[in-house]
This record gives structure tokens, sequence and C-alpha cells, in this order.
């Protein structure tokens, strides 16, 4: 293991001024040119060979190590989050990592360097992938809707979109570790179903003739509180989240709101309360639509997948950490988070695991958030991720492939994962209002 722990340390500058690069040109999702550009212009000067994502962001580069063996993905996201008040967000975009990717992102070459140096592969099986990979933070959902119609993406997450286009196509196991204030290996997290809500009123004078008009602003607002009305139905173990933003308000003072956006996520611990939290939050909204005699178009598109960490891989990560970071506390728990992550559509499907690791301080997506230990955040934490694959990939692989054969994932394969959550899409109006007063709601 000490040739591995050398290995990085040899890369340690490099590392740590990639996590400050990084840092300093934050971008969010599908738009991490600059971040990618750099990524790539890494990964080129160690020699690699690298596959680049058509039309988007972000590649992945394959290392074989010619004794036959099973296929592990080892993963760093590219993208940030927005959150103007950071006082080191961008002034323009009020892009900032205040989720820490650049500090993955610093790890994944600190683990792709390592792999560069004499006998380090020595003596594991099977083949890597190395991926950086866009768009995780599920955000600026119309402009993700506008490449979808657009043809340039078929998923709005950046993993699934790679798992639709194949690029994951032969990989039996996948990690990836995400910059948090402390180690820590939980049991997953929840999914959730994306929104984009359109309240359709009618313009007239705010001031003359509002009599005219039908506000939308009004509707949209009725739906935040009818929403906000039936959360107490929603389970406690289904963990539903709702927590939508109004993204256009109206266009100028003096008229009647004609139409008002709103983004949201309907999360849950299951696709079933998902699915089951999400006609109570439609029908909240529609409600309120035809209270004030507007209409309603809800457009519905799959999120992520709910994160089930496989338990042998938790375990994997845990021995991991104490052969490689046995100074660091390892918090371990069958806890499931209330965020999201796009890791959880391919926890569908094949063994994941998707820990933490410490350097960050701050609240997550807030305004305080820094990488305060960016050695125990990068540096050590690919020391870590090296020491996973070891385990997976020693004796030819024998732990990656019993992890495998044992895991009962939620979908035999990827086409009918795909072809699930492409059941989830809906959208249109809700509302058909009749010439005799009646009106019926979807």
């Amino acid at each position: 293991m000490e040739i591995m722990k050398n290995a990085v340390e040899k890369y340690r500058d490099m590392i740590l001024e990639a996590e400050r690069f990084i840092w300093a040109h934050p971008e969010t999702g599908f738009r991490e040119k600059v971040t990618s550009k750099y990524m790539e212009e890494k990964f080129r000067g160690l020699g690699y060979e690298l596959t680049m994502a058509e039309g988007i962001t972000g590649f992945y580069t394959v290392i074989d190590t010619v004794r036959p063996g099973p296929e592990v993905l080892v993963m760093g996201e590219l993208d940030s989050i927005i959150c103007p008040a950071h006082p080191e967000s961008d002034p323009v975009t009020g892009a900032v990592h205040s989720c820490g990717h650049n500090a993955q992102c610093a790890a994944l070459l600190g683990v792709a360097a390592a792999l560069t140096e004499p006998g380090v592969l020595d003596g594991l099986s099977g083949r890597i992938r190395l991926c950086a990979v866009p768009a995780e933070e599920l955000l600026e959902i119309e402009y993700r809707s506008r490449l979808k119609a657009d043809g340039v993406i078929k998923y709005l997450g950046g993993k699934t979109e790679f798992l639709h286009r194949g690029y994951f196509d032969g990989v039996d196991i996948a990690f990836m570790v995400h910059t948090s204030s402390d180690y820590a290996i939980r049991g997953g997290s929840v999914g959730c179903i994306t929104k984009k809500i359109t309240y359709k009123g009618t313009a007239a004078h705010a001031g003359g003739s509002p009599w005219a008009g039908k506000n939308a602003l009004y509707a949209a607002t009725c739906g935040i509180n009818a929403v906000n009305a039936i959360r107490e139905t929603f389970a406690e173990p289904d963990i539903i989240r709702v927590h939508p933003i109004i993204t256009h308000g109206g266009d100028m003072v003096n008229a009647i709101p004609e139409t008002v956006t709103l983004e949201s996520y309907v999360r849950g611990s299951s696709f079933d309360a998902i699915t089951k939290a999400n006609k109570k939050v439609n029908r909240a909204l529609t409600g309120a639509a035809y209270s004030i005699g507007t209409n309603i178009e809800i457009v519905d598109a799959p999120g992520y997948g709910p994160l089930r960490n496989a338990p042998a891989m938790m375990e994997l990560a845990e021995e991991a950490a104490q052969l490689m970071i046995p100074e660091y506390p390892m918090s371990v728990s069958d806890h499931i988070g209330s965020g999201s992550t796009d890791m959880g559509d391919l926890s569908a499907i094949i063994p994941v695991i998707h820990p933490y690791c410490g350097g960050g301080r701050g609240k997550s997506h807030g305004n305080d958030y820094q990488v305060v230990d960016p050695v125990a955040a990068c540096v050590d934490c690919a020391k870590w991720q090296l020491g996973m694959l070891y385990l997976l990939l020693k004796d030819g692989g024998a732990r990656a492939m019993e992890i495998k054969e044992n895991y009962k994932a939620p979908f035999a394969s990827k086409d009918e994962y795909l072809r699930f959550i492409d059941s989830l899409n809906c959208q249109g109006n809700r509302i058909e209002y009749r010439e005799d007063g009646t009106a019926v709601l979807q």
C-alpha cells in the first residue's frame, strides 16, 4: 500500500493546484468548458488517451491491466452550483463550488497520476475507467430542458446521460467520493422527479382594469401554499422533500402577470414514494390554478434515482480507509440522506459506493462553504480511492466479482432502468375549460 501512497504524494503539488484552479473557474452543469478542458489537458499530459463526450462536457479513459478481471468506474464531478451571495462566486453567473466538486476533480486527477507510476498496477486485474462527468447538480432545469428539446442531451443529469450514451457499458462496479466536512460512509440518499411549472393567466392593466386579467402570480403563490398545506400528509419514512422556486414572476409591475414559471423537485426514498407524492403535489398545484381561473402546464421529468450504497461496498470502503488513511476517524451508518445524486441511477443497476471525505467547512450549497483542508479533501481522498481499487482488483478481481454477483440490483439492466425512468416523463396543460363554465382537471 505504501507504493500507492507515495505515488499520490509525488503529485501533491499538481493535485492542490488543480483544486485551486477549478475553485477559481466555477461552471454549472453542461457548461463546464474551462473545467473540462483543464482536466483533459492534465490527463493527456499524464499520457492518457481520452474518449470525449460528444457535444457536451466530460470524458473518460480506460486503463487495462492486461490481466482478465472486472471493470471499476471511478468518477469526479465537474460542475458547480449557483450561490451569488458567496463572496467568491463568479460575479457574472453566481456560480461557485459550494459543493466541493473542485476537490473531487483534483482527487480524481491524483488517482489518474498515481496509476501511471511504476508498480502501482502490479497485482491488479481487470480495467479501471476514470471519468470526469458533468452536471451532477440538478439545476437550471429550463436551460437543460432546452438542451433536451434541441437533441443535445436526453437526460438532465450527467451520469444518467453518460449511462444512456453507453459511456459506462462494461462497467461492473462504480464509486466516487464526495467532499464534506468529515469522512463518512452512509446508506444512501433519496431520488427525485424534476418539475417545470408554468401558470398561464391573462394580462391586463394592473391599475386601470385588473378585473380583466387572470393573475398567474397569484395562482402560483396559491399553488405554493397548497403544496405547503399537504406536507403533513407525507409519511416520514418516505423522506419527501418539495422545494419550489419562482424563476419568472411577471414582466412589468403595471401589468397583471400573464405567465409565471417555477422549478421544483419532488424527492423521496423510493420511486414509489416519489410518484405518489408527485401526484399529490400536481393536484395541489392544479387546484390552485383552477381557483384563480388560470391554466397550468406541468412538465415532469426523471431526475435521479434513489441511491443505495451496496453494503459490501460500504464494508470495502471502510476497510480501504483503515489501510490508506487510518488517521481520519470514519463515521459509518445506514442513514439515508435527503439530498439527491445521479449516482443513484448507477446504483439501480450495479453496486456502487458514494462516501464522503473531509476537508470542507460551512453550509453545503451555502454562502460560507470553503475547502479548508485540501490535503484531506484531495490528496488523502485520492489515497483512499486507490485503496478501494486495490481491494477490488487484487487476486484477479475476486472481491469485485463477488460483490457484483451478490448485489441485488433494483433493475436487471441499463435498458430496463432507462425505460422505467422514461415512463416518468409527463407534460401538458392540466385544465380543460369548457364553454359551459365547467372544467376538467388532469
